[in-house]
C-alpha cells in the first residue's frame, strides 16, 4: 500500500473496516511525514507522539473487535492552538498565557475523542488569532508547503500546512474574520465555517460571536465527515444548537443542477483583485454553469462593512487584553499590542451597535441576495499568498490603522459578521504555482447546501496537494 498518510479519512475507514491497514500504521506514517516536513514549514506547537501512538494502538484493537467507537476512530486530526485540549497547553500563539496544560477539552476536541480520533499535535497560529497570517512571538513563522517564502494565511495556519502535507486527515481551525477560509485559499486546501452555532464552540472565544469552528480537510467528503462529529451539542455552551448532530455525508452528492449562482467578483466595493485570481474564480463560476446551475452576476448588495468588523475586532482584542498584565504587554506582538492599544479608546456602544443593528442590516442584505440566489461566489482572497513575515502585502494599498490587514482580506469577513455558512475551494493556482480559492457562500443553517456545492465543484476539477 502507498502512503497511509496520503489518504483520506474516508479511505482510511475503509481500509481499517476491510482490515487492510492499521490505525497505528497511519499515525506512524503521519508522524514521518511531521518529522520530514515540520523543520520546513513550523506548523506545530505541540507533537503529541506517545499520545498517538497509544490512541492509535487502542483504536487497532477497536477494529479487530469490529467495535469502533464512531466514525472517525483511529483517524490523525490536529487541533489548533486555542482550542482547549485536556493535558495540552493552551497557548494561543502568545509568550503571555500559561503554559499549564488544560483541565478539560474544548467542544470540538471532546466531540473528536468521543468518537476516536488520533491527536497528533497542536498547530500554530498568530498571537490570539488577531490577523490573516501565521507569525507569532512564541512560535515563529509557519511557512506555505507550495513555497515556504510565502506565507500560509491564517490564523489557523498551522493546521493549514499540515493538512496539505497529509500530516493528518482532519484538522480543527478556528474561524473569526476568515482564520480557516484564508489559509485554506493560500494553501490549496479545503476550508469550511459553519453557520454559527451549528459547531459548538466552547469555551469561547475573545471575539465573542465572530467565532466559529470548523474543519481544514483535503476532501470535501472528510469536511462534511468532520461536520457530522463536530455538530454533536454541548450543553456547555450557550450559544450552540445543541440538536443533534447532522448527517451531511448522507446527501453529499445531492450536485447543484437547478441551483441560482449568483457571482460577485467584487462584492460591490473591493478595488484591489489580482487578474489570476479573478480569472480563476469566474472560471470556477463557469463550472458550476457545466454542472446544471444558473449562475449570473450579482453583487450581494452590502456596502463595505469594514466598521463593523473593525469595531468587534477591537471588542475582541479589549477582551484577550483583560488577561494580560501591562507588564506582560511589551512582550505581545508588536500589531497586536497597537491592535490592543487602540481597543482601550474604543467606546462600548460603538461595540454594541456593530454587533446587533449592524449585523443586522447586513444579515438583512444577504437575506434579500437569498430570495434570488441559493447560492454566492465569490474569490476567497483577493491575492495569492505573499512573503513572509509581514503584516501587509509589498505594495498593497491598505487604508492604514491597526487593523490594516482587513483590507486585503476584504472576502471572508462579511459572512462572519452574519455568521453565514462559507467554504473556500481550491480552484486553480497562479503562473508561479500558488494556489487560488473559490468562496461558496449559503444561507444561514445551509451548510448542506455549501459541502454539496463544494463536492459538485470538486468532483468536476479535483483539488490537488503539493508534491
Amino acid at each position: 500500500m502507498s502512503d497511509p498518510a496520503l489518504l483520506s479519512a474516508t479511505a482510511l475507514l475503509a481500509a481499517y473496516r476491510a482490515k487492510t491497514l492499521s490505525p497505528v500504521e497511519t499515525a506512524k506514517a503521519c508522524l514521518a511525514r511531521l518529522d520530514r516536513f515540520e523543520p520546513q514549514v513550523n506548523a506545530f506547537i505541540e507533537v503529541s507522539r506517545d499520545a498517538a501512538l497509544a490512541a492509535a494502538t487502542a483504536s487497532e484493537a477497536r477494529w479487530m473487535k469490529g467495535e469502533p467507537l464512531g466514525p472517525v476512530d483511529g483517524v490523525p486530526a490536529t487541533v489548533k492552538d486555542n482550542i482547549p485540549q485536556a493535558g495540552s497547553p493552551r497557548r494561543n500563539g502568545s509568550k503571555t498565557t500559561s503554559d499549564a496544560p488544560a483541565a478539560e477539552d474544548g467542544s470540538t476536541v471532546r466531540a473528536l475523542r468521543a468518537q476516536g480520533a488520533v491527536f497528533l499535535g497542536r498547530t500554530t497560529m498568530p498571537e490570539f488569532g488577531w490577523i490573516g497570517h501565521c507569525n507569532s512571538p512564541l512560535t515563529g513563522v509557519t511557512r506555505n508547503p507550495w513555497k515556504p517564502d510565502r506565507t500560509t494565511g491564517g490564523s489557523s495556519g498551522g493546521a493549514a500546512a499540515a493538512c496539505a502535507l497529509s500530516i493528518g486527515a482532519l484538522h480543527l481551525g478556528t474561524d473569526g474574520a476568515g482564520s480557516i477560509r484564508i489559509p485554506a485559499s493560500f494553501t490549496g486546501v479545503y476550508g469550511f465555517k459553519p453557520t454559527y452555532g451549528r459547531v459548538p464552540t466552547w469555551p469561547g472565544s475573545t471575539f465573542t460571536v465572530l467565532a466559529h469552528h470548523g474543519p481544514l480537510t483535503r476532501t470535501v467528503a472528510d469536511a462534511a465527515l468532520a461536520m457530522s462529529v463536530l455538530s454533536a451539542p454541548d450543553a456547555r455552551d450557550i450559544f450552540a444548537w445543541n440538536a443533534p448532530a447532522h448527517d451531511y455525508v448522507r446527501d453529499l452528492d445531492h450536485g447543484v443542477k437547478g441551483l441560482r449562482v449568483g457571482f460577485s467578483a467584487r462584492l460591490g466595493y473591493v478595488s484591489s483583485l489580482d487578474p489570476e485570481v479573478e480569472k480563476a474564480a469566474r472560471d470556477a463560476a463557469k463550472v458550476f454553469e457545466e454542472l446544471g446551475a444558473h449562475v449570473e452576476e450579482a453583487d450581494p448588495g452590502f456596502a463595505d462593512p469594514l466598521d463593523l468588523i473593525q469595531a468587534m475586532w477591537f471588542g475582541g482584542a479589549a477582551t484577550a487584553a483583560l488577561s494580560i498584565s501591562p507588564e506582560a504587554r511589551d512582550r505581545l506582538d508588536p500589531g497586536f499590542r497597537a491592535v490592543v492599544d487602540a481597543s482601550e479608546d474604543m467606546q462600548a456602544s460603538r461595540f454594541i451597535d456593530a454587533c446587533s443593528r449592524g449585523r443586522a442590516a447586513l444579515l438583512g442584505a444577504m437575506n434579500a441576495f437569498h430570495e434570488r440566489y441559493d447560492l454566492l461566489l465569490t474569490p476567497t482572497m483577493p491575492i495569492p499568498a505573499f512573503a513572509v513575515a509581514r503584516d501587509v502585502p509589498a505594495g498593497f494599498a491598505t487604508r492604514g490603522g491597526p487593523l490594516a490587514w482587513l483590507d486585503w482580506s476584504p472576502y471572508c469577513h462579511p459572512f462572519n459578521l452574519t455568521q453565514q455558512p462559507a467554504a473556500s475551494c481550491p480552484c486553480g493556482f497562479t503562473g508561479d504555482g500558488l494556489p487560488i480559492g473559490l468562496q461558496i457562500v449559503a444561507p444561514k443553517m445551509r451548510d448542506d447546501r455549501v459541502l454539496q456545492a463544494s463536492r459538485a465543484f470538486e468532483s468536476a476539477r479535483p483539488f490537488r496537494m503539493p508534491a
